[in-house]
């Protein structure tokens, strides 16, 4: 054997088989595959697939199947160590000297899976034993039994410190077998040599074909040194380029398209029961970039599911900083944080498959993560301050070594760091953060906004909006309906469906006029209570609302607002003119409320300390409140019967 099987493996692990076929074949994305023409056959439709999770292509046309090195040898002639070569120096693995003693590693590495195999039946045996009666209560008290353990090959470690040697010994493994694979401990200080694991819960770990190579045992003396114990590293086993689970992860991850890593054994157990079998877990380490190379060959986006504490949230920092230079196009992580003192183990047991989904249905995007570990390092109150953020903020993407990534991080970190500094010129930045459009409530970044200080000076200056502001209908709160707000209403009224979607969002408008306030309070009742008799609303059992309430006067005045002339008195049929003109009109309705709220605020800061950064801060918001007047005139053209639109027949 030229080289050893590990050797080609970890060159396959480090060469996405797309990247290599990609270079010769124009490929597509297919699902979760890739697929183009045969380069074995000259065809118009492609019948040739690759699959990057699996590791291997295969041709349809020609019925030709392999992996990385076949394909060299297929496509370019050459030999396959010729083949190794190549790919060995593209993926940065250097080869072992071929040499008998290579070869006689290889038998001894056999032998060796031998050995644990032999422990793994032992720990076995003992955790069913008398012996094991403590182990298993603890893990029945996890809500683990027993068809868990043996789907896990989960064992007991007895506490003396020579069972498993003794027990070794007598099937005929040596003691230097046993110290090589890191059974025993050994030194020149230990006159005899004694077993790793004592009194501990075993669990199996596994290479991606599934061989034994090493174990991880926790502890059930809540007084031991170490709570997990790893075995060390060995001609079998280096824990940063193995994951736990993933040889029975692997077809899972395939299936669902991702794969979920989490920190612990028990949270890989325990989110395997809950349906999500895609699950694996670093070996006692910070992710590394070996793990990483083998979570982006089961998916594209692998999610990092992290416990919910500070040491949680440092393992994901850490993995930032992992991932940052490998990205490339496609490939990124995405982070689903736990609420603060659960891990996924407590998640998985106490809200079952739903709470996990929801948790990973929220999971940030790296980008989110960057920022949101930047913006958190301190205070952003002063240009010194900020700058410092900007600079590093800039240090960290310049690691992405893909030009075309590191240009569209360095295009949406400077869109947030604009949004984020821009209140400044206002002086309402104090400890601001930036919030992506569409965000929602429990983000890493946000926070509260803070207004300019008042510094008690005299007021010297009333401002006061323009003539031609004053007359439009967004400043004039004189005690006039708005027609915006009519419009809302009559619209809601005439398609009674559109009420039921929007009406959240009725709910939290800010209705400037008593009349509009009752009507929106009569529709929002009646949907209530049509849900509560199983039935929905319609345009008639809305006005019988408004009429039972003593409210059609208040109505008719809502409808004099629009001027409504005879031929907008049918209901249009047009839904999708109908859906536009009222999430216009909502839009409207909340920048304008939100810009009086400013507006007031910014009159109140401006009167009491009438300062430059004041003045620019009222200046900036009278022209929003300027520029909507043009989108104001909407609503005015409906007024003048410019347009139709739909209310209910008569």
């Amino acid at each position: 054997m030229r080289y050893p099987p590990s050797i080609l493996e970890e060159i396959r692990a480090r060469l996405p088989t797309s990247a290599v076929v990609g270079r010769r074949v124009k490929l597509t994305k297919a699902g979760r595959e890739f697929k183009g023409l045969s380069p074995f056959n000259a065809e118009k439709s492609p019948s040739f697939f690759v699959n990057d999770q699996k590791g291997f292509y295969h041709d349809f046309s020609s019925g030709k199947h392999g992996d990385i090195f076949s394909f060299l040898m297929e496509t370019e002639g050459i030999a396959f160590p010729e083949a190794v070569e190549r790919l060995a120096a593209e993926a940065g693995v250097t080869l072992p000297k071929i040499s008998a003693e290579a070869e006689e590693q290889e038998t001894r590495n056999r032998t060796l899976h031998e050995v644990m195999d032999l422990a793994q039946a032992f720990f076995q045996s003992a955790l069913l034993g008398k012996d094991g009666q403590r182990a298993r209560a603890y893990l029945e008290g996890r809500s683990l039994g027993r068809s868990v353990w043996e789907r896990f090959g989960i064992g007991f470690a007895p506490a003396g410190r020579f069972t498993l040697r003794d027990h070794l010994a007598g099937k005929g493994v040596s003691a230097e077998a046993m110290i090589e694979t890191g059974l025993l401990i050994s030194g020149d200080d230990i006159a005899v040599p004694y077993d790793r694991f004592r009194d501990r819960v075993m669990f199996p770990i596994t290479d991606a074909r599934g061989r034994m190579i090493a174990f991880g045992g926790r502890a059930l003396d809540k007084d031991a040194p170490a709570k997990y114990l790893n075995s060390p590293d060995t001609p079998l086993f280096h824990k940063g380029r193995v994951l736990f689970n993933h040889h029975l992860a692997r077809k899972a991850a395939h299936d669902k398209g991702t794969v979920i890593a989490v920190e612990g054994y028990i949270d890989v157990v325990s989110m395997s029961l809950a349906g999500f079998a895609n699950t694996v877990a670093p070996l006692g380490t910070a992710l590394t970039e070996d793990q990483l190379t083998l979570l982006w060959r089961m998916t594209d986006e692998p999610i990092l599911c992290f416990d919910g504490d500070k040491a949680g949230r440092r393992a994901a920092y850490r993995a930032i900083d992992v991932a940052l230079p490998q990205l490339e196009a496609g490939k990124s992580l995405r982070f689903a944080m736990l609420p603060e003192g659960q891990d996924p183990d407590d998640l998985a047991r106490s809200g079952g498959t739903a709470a996990v989904e929801a948790i990973l249905g929220s999971a940030l995007p790296l980008v989110d993560m960057v920022w949101s570990r930047a913006i958190d390092s301190g205070p952003l109150d002063t240009p010194e301050r900020r700058a410092a953020i900007d600079r590093k903020l800039r240090a960290e993407i310049s690691q992405l070594r893909d030009e075309t990534v590191r240009r569209y991080y360095q295009a949406e970190i400077d869109k947030r760091l604009k949004a984020l500094f821009a209140p400044a010129a206002r002086g309402e930045y104090s400890r601001n953060t930036y919030a992506p459009a569409g965000d929602t409530a429990g983000r890493p970044w946000q926070r509260g906004r803070t207004m300019p200080p008042k510094a008690g000076a005299a007021i010297r200056e009333q401002l006061r909006p323009s003539s031609s502001l004053a007359k439009s209908s967004l400043f004039n709160r004189s005690g006039g309906i708005s027609p915006r707000e009519a419009l809302i209403l009559i619209i809601l009224i005439a398609n009674p469906d559109r009420l039921m979607t929007h009406a959240d969002e009725i709910a939290g408008l800010d209705f400037s006029h008593a009349d509009t306030q009752a009507i929106a309070r009569i529709l929002l009742d009646e949907l209530a209570e049509s849900a509560g008799r199983d039935t929905h609303p319609t345009p008639d059992t809305l006005r019988a609302a408004i009429e039972r309430a003593g409210k059609a006067e208040q109505y008719r005045r809502i409808e004099a607002v629009m001027l409504l002339g005879d031929k907008n008195k049918a209901l249009l049929g047009d839904r999708d003119a109908i859906d536009d003109l009222l999430k216009q009109a909502l839009t409207l309705h909340r920048r304008t409320s939100t810009l009086h709220k400013e507006l007031k605020l910014a009159e109140r800061a401006f009167s009491d300390d009438p300062n430059e950064v004041n003045l620019a801060w009222l200046s900036d918001l009278r022209a929003q409140i300027s520029a909507f007047e043009g989108t104001e005139a909407d609503t005015e053209m409906i007024r003048e019967n410019e347009i139709p639109w739909p209310v209910v027949k008569r």
